[in-house]
């Protein structure tokens, strides 16, 4: 039977039991995007940022990932405003996103945001800051579903294993609006 978690969290701002239904009620939805044996993570983070309100939601759809983020004037309406875009992407995407989650999940998310020794020992130095480190399992994909995750995620690029060449490669959007793809030359 498909499961659905809503995590809410909240940034410089104290998460009102009110605010936590709203999020949690609003985030009800998506629901109707699931498989019956499917489970999915909905995570809001809600911050308040140069008098800005900003609600960033994440749905983690066995693994295909969907970002919106909202910024207004009021938490209430930023949720909405999240919600909305991240609707407007399953529209987009729909039929590749249905065919996405229906595939057996190669593996769970390794480990998460993790900051490495390495990065601190530089930082301890002075030398290059790294901030945050990314790791995440790597699930062989083409090049379109590469281009389709960036998107869905609101990056600018894209690292993937090829599952044409076997090799890792990046996508990332030009300044035109096109895709640019980089492969490793040994």
């Amino acid at each position: 039977m498909a499961e659905m978690r809503v995590v809410v969290k909240g940034k410089n701002l104290e998460v009102t039991p009110a605010l936590r239904s709203y999020a949690e009620k609003k985030c009800a939805k998506f629901k109707k995007f699931l498989s019956a044996e499917q489970n999915v993570l909905v995570e809001v983070m809600m911050q308040i940022e140069r008098g800005q309100h900003i609600a960033e939601i994440t749905v983690d759809l066995t693994g295909l990932i969907i970002r919106g983020v909202g910024k207004t004037n009021d938490m209430y309406a930023s949720i909405d405003e999240a919600l909305e875009r991240i609707e407007r992407q399953f529209t987009k995407f729909k039929t590749k996103i249905q065919k996405k989650i229906q595939s057996p999940r190669l593996g769970e998310l390794a480990g998460g945001e993790v900051e490495s020794e390495v990065a601190q020992q530089l930082q301890d130095n002075n030398e290059i800051r790294i901030v945050r480190t990314k790791r995440f399992a790597f699930k062989p994909m083409s090049v379109e579903e590469a281009v389709m995750q960036m998107e869905l995620l609101g990056h600018d690029f894209f690292v993937f294993s090829n599952a044409s060449t076997d090799e890792i490669n990046v996508v990332y959007k030009r300044k035109n609006g096109d895709y640019g793809l980089i492969e490793p030359e040994f």
